[in-house]
């Protein structure tokens, strides 16, 4: 278990069904706790670390058996665990932070992107770039640092033990879409080669000649976990301007599964795909 996101998003799971088992609305924990509502419910996603005197009040008003409050508290203390991403402090936003958690511990990485180079694909030029134009105001360290944090995000593709199954498949757009100069393309696209060259990575492009399903989806993430008894369920990401939307039910990850399998099915095989690459490599170097 990496970092502290998944025993995060346990507990808050396991404290959720105490609350609904209990029949007690958000509404009522939070007067009986006197606490914020919108402190329940980010505890119940996940999103912060957890005191186990709070575990023990909660499990108190819900009802909670002994053995399975004291299981919870220890649960509770390994949400302090920090995860190597946290040295990046301010430049990773809290939205974020969840996510990278998610990511490290993840087996298999689905992504369909329709807009821009997902972060596990960029090079540090275009990374920069594109922090640069969503945030022109941050000085070059802060740039730097968040450029290096989504380069130290790429490692867990070369993980010597337990790399996770990437399947990427992008949308045509993603490869003529212009960041920065012709010169900074022709690099990332050459990137992309090198990178699918790792046999944990499998990478396919959907060309404009073709019906794409996926403009109707947006982009996207389906994360998977490693099977065990305290398993994470799938888990869709998707992210958006100011933040990102966690998806873990069942019915929302299988209409997902579906997109990615149609959108897979439609783009050029894994050959024709790094033709198309190359290709337009080439474009951009004559430029």
């Amino acid at each position: 278990m990496t970092g502290s996101t998944v025993p995060r998003r346990q507990l808050g799971r396991y404290l959720r069904d105490l609350r609904m088992q209990a029949s007690i609305t958000v509404r009522a924990a939070s007067r009986e706790l006197e606490w914020s509502e919108q402190k329940i419910w980010r505890i119940e996603t996940g999103q912060v670390a957890m005191r186990t005197l709070d575990v023990q009040a909660m499990c108190e008003i819900y009802g909670a058996p002994k053995d399975m409050t004291e299981a919870l508290k220890g649960l509770a203390r390994e949400t302090k665990a920090r995860g190597w991403w946290h040295a990046y402090g301010d430049s990773l936003p809290e939205w974020l932070d969840l996510y990278v958690g998610l990511e490290e511990a993840a087996s298999a990485l689905f992504r369909y992107e329709n807009n821009l180079m997902p972060g596990l694909l960029q090079t540090a030029d275009y990374a920069a770039e594109i922090i640069r134009t969503h945030r022109p105001e941050l000085l070059d360290d802060e740039v730097e640092r968040r450029v290096q944090l989504r380069m130290d995000r790429q490692a867990i593709l070369r993980r010597p033990v337990a790399a996770p199954k990437l399947k990427m498949v992008l949308a045509e757009c993603v490869l003529r879409q212009l960041v920065g100069s012709p010169g900074l393309m022709a690099y990332q696209l050459a990137h992309l080669t090198y990178v699918s060259t790792n046999p944990n990575v499998e990478l396919r492009v959907v060309p404009f000649v073709v019906a794409n399903p996926g403009v109707t989806a947006g982009s996207f993430t389906i994360l998977r976990f490693p099977e065990g008894r305290m398993a994470e369920p799938p888990t869709v990401y998707v992210e958006g301007f100011t933040g990102g939307l966690y998806l873990d039910k069942a019915g929302e990850v299988a209409q997902y599964d579906d997109m990615f399998r149609k959108v897979w099915d439609v783009a050029l095989d894994d050959q024709a795909s790094q033709r198309l690459i190359a290709e337009l490599a080439r474009s951009y170097e004559q430029q």
